[in-house]
């Protein structure tokens, strides 16, 4: 699904009092550059497409303009701040100072996560042996085993298998219609937002790290300036938080940093001019591949949260370089009270594997697999070097046997000369011990350990043991075995459900124009589907009795599915819906049974079929009723012409029944029996009946 937009239409403001305030802007403008660089914060540009400044806009929250210039030449009918308005400025110098000292507290008390980060990304890579340097080893094989990889990137395929499609349902009634849309627009925002990729993205490191971080921003430059939503995996790494807090949205503060090229930045903050240089020290992945950061600056990106006198709690947004304010949000008097973004919440989910206590982090299967992937590779190395003495030809001579070690060490020479007589004191094979079976028993035993931690037996990937043949036997043992990929599969949903929230809040605040989005109608077609934030607003509550009511706001709750299904998965509901169909589900004169055997049964997709079911069923009497009004008024014209027409309108009504009343399959089919005599099934094409009657013939000595 993709989305195509319509920008808002120019207002129809008179030519000559836009001119006169475009040039009030100007001047002001003009007397601003005469200022020194570093005392503008609140007028630094906020465009840009890094991962720290996607989201600033100095414009009002509502419309996604970058500054109030371009407010103004896109005739911006919302108002912008008047031009004489003076700016106050709350964040200068020394607040970024204090902010600075948070941040290093904060880097001291993540100092055991980042150095741990580092290190799983090297045992993912399978460079571990870098952190086992050993001066006995150096000339050494250093061999590494792909089974901590292998089980990692089968999670991440099970991840995949799973991709997550939202299913947005109302609260109120009059909610419906809204949520209904939201269902087929969020799906075509994250598909512009090259979800898929990042959902990857995020897996991977979640899988290395223990945490997946997603973050969700408004960024004033997309579209062209109409500005969209932008979701982006975000490296934990450079994310800073107070240590000890559980939940991040706990945290007073949070720092997000980037590395910025030092030409770019200045390019688009002049004050930055002088003042650029890696003023912190960042954690830096360890690579093969020299990775040069001396043109650099780190760039910080600080959220917090104020507590306003009423009570509530709004997000502020700070960016600064180097001591050096950017752009800070208490600096916009159109931001100062309201906040930076109006949900009040900092624009990241975290999506741990493990959780830990005190910690919105957790710990992933690299931690848990890296020791016994340690002894597999020690034991590996220690193998390598058995069989390569074991192959090679040694010997123990001494220095009176007069042997020309020349000539014994070059294997193409037929003939060895020796000075004197040798005997077995002064030459001799050296002899190499070979190991012994148990040696390969215990690291096979400890290979297996490996797979089982992981949760990545043979029969997830589709292997089977020895004597296991029957279909219905695979499918149990590998939905048996699968538990851990979909308790993973859970928590990475009610990640998901939380990103949907804040897209749709952020489409509640910026999406001012109407757009249009090209989706998937509900008969599969192609349709377009108008949407603005005027349909997520507040809407009057009315009066009651001389009372105002309060503005009614929707709210929605979120399900997530699976969008992508593994095949497996897939083949287990089509037999589902055959299986129904053949027992006459959609039948609707067997409506009230199969209502009544679906109440029973729990598949995915049974709400919608529970709703077919029902619909056939109320069609079905109203044709019923149909027809005997039908009959009635046959026999009335037969009185009344001598005709026959009540005959045909009784054969009609027969046939009705008829086609209303079977099965949706064929009802002749011989149903096979086990031993006791029950009936196996009466579907040739079902799955599990062929297994089964496999499993009957294999015991049957006449078959």
């Amino acid at each position: 699904m993709t989305g195509i937009y319509e920008g808002q239409q120019p207002n129809t403001e008179q030519d000559g009092e836009k001119l006169l305030r475009i040039m009030a802007m100007a001047a002001k403008a003009a007397g601003a550059q005469q200022r020194p660089a570093d005392t503008r914060p609140a007028e630094a540009n906020p465009g840009g497409m890094s991962e720290g400044d996607r989201m600033v806009s100095t414009a009002r929250p509502g419309t996604g303009r970058d500054d109030a210039m371009q407010s103004l030449l896109q005739g911006d009918a919302g108002g912008s701040a008047p031009v004489s308005a003076a700016v106050e400025t709350v964040i200068g110098p020394e607040e970024v100072a204090k902010a600075g000292e948070i941040l290093q507290r904060y880097k001291t008390g993540k100092a055991a996560l980042d150095k741990r980060i580092i290190e799983n990304e090297l045992w993912f890579r399978m460079g571990h042996w870098k952190n086992y340097q050993n001066k006995m080893m150096e000339g050494k094989p250093q061999p590494s085993s792909g089974w901590l990889f292998n089980s990692i990137a089968n999670k991440h395929a099970d991840a995949m298998d799973n991709y997550p499609e939202p299913n947005v349902l109302p609260r109120a009634a009059d909610d419906e219609e809204t949520a209904r849309t939201l269902s087929k627009v969020i799906p075509a925002v994250l598909e512009q937002c090259n979800y898929e990729q990042v959902y990857s993205d995020t897996w991977w490191r979640k899988l290395k790290t223990g945490t997946g971080v997603k973050g969700i921003f408004w960024d004033p430059v997309l579209r062209g300036g109409l500005g969209d939503i932008s979701i982006q995996s975000v490296n934990l790494l450079m994310l800073y938080w107070e240590p000890g807090v559980e939940d991040i949205q706990q945290s007073p503060h949070l720092f997000s940093l980037s590395l910025e090229d030092n030409e770019q930045l200045i390019g688009r903050f002049p004050q930055m001019e002088g003042h650029t240089g890696k003023g912190l020290d960042v954690g830096q992945y360890i690579h093969d591949d020299s990775i040069d950061t001396t043109d650099k600056s780190v760039v910080v990106d600080w959220y917090y949260k104020k507590a306003q006198p009423g009570g509530q709690t709004v997000l502020h947004y700070c960016k600064y370089c180097n001591g050096v304010v950017l752009y800070a949000s208490e600096n916009d008097p159109q931001l100062a009270q309201r906040g930076f973004y109006d949900h009040g919440k900092y624009p990241f989910v975290f999506d741990p594997l493990f959780i830990e206590e005190d910690s919105p982090a957790g710990f992933g299967y690299i931690d848990v697999m890296k020791d016994t992937q340690t002894a597999i590779d020690e034991m590996n190395q220690a193998m390598d070097e058995n069989v390569k003495l074991a192959a090679k030809q040694r010997f123990v001579l001494s220095d009176t046997a007069g042997v020309n070690e020349k000539e014994l060490a070059d294997f193409s020479k037929d003939i060895v000369h020796v000075v004197g007589r040798l005997n077995s004191d002064s030459f001799m094979p050296l002899q190499t011990n070979v190991l012994s079976g148990n040696c390969m028993t215990y690291r096979d035993a400890r290979v297996s350990e490996l797979k089982e931690v992981s949760g990545n037996r043979d029969v997830s990937q589709g292997g089977t043991t020895s004597g296991l043949t029957a279909a219905s036997a695979i499918a149990a043992l590998q939905e048996a075995g699968s538990k851990l990929s979909r308790d993973m599969l859970k928590s990475a949903y009610r990640a998901f459900a939380k990103e949907c929230y804040l897209i749709i809040e952020l489409m509640r605040q910026f999406y001012d124009e109407q757009r249009v989005y090209r989706i998937t109608g509900e008969s599969g077609g192609v349709e377009y589907a108008t949407f603005s934030a005027q349909q997520l607003r507040g809407v009057p509550g009315g009066v009651v009795g001389g009372v105002q009511l309060g503005d009614h706001e929707p709210v929605f709750d979120i399900t997530v599915s699976a969008a992508k299904k593994s095949t497996f998965s897939r083949l287990s509901q089509n037999e589902t819906a055959k299986e129904c169909y053949q027992l006459g589900f959609f039948a609707p004169a067997n409506a009230d049974a199969a209502l009544a055997a679906l109440e029973m049964m729990d598949f995915e997709g049974i709400e919608k079929v529970r709703e077919r079911v029902s619909q056939n069923g109320t069609l079905y009497q109203q044709l019923q009723q149909m027809a005997a009004q039908l009959q009635k008024m046959a026999a009335i014209i037969d009185r009344q012409n001598g005709t026959n027409v009540a005959a045909a309108a009784s054969a009609a009504g027969q046939a009705a029944g008829a086609a209303g009343g079977g099965s949706g399959g064929s009802t002749d089919a011989k149903t096979s029996t086990n031993s006791l005599g029950g009936a196996v099934g009466g579907s040739d094409n079902s799955l599990s009946t062929q297994a089964a009657r496999r499993a009957m013939d294999v015991n049957n000595p006449n078959k």
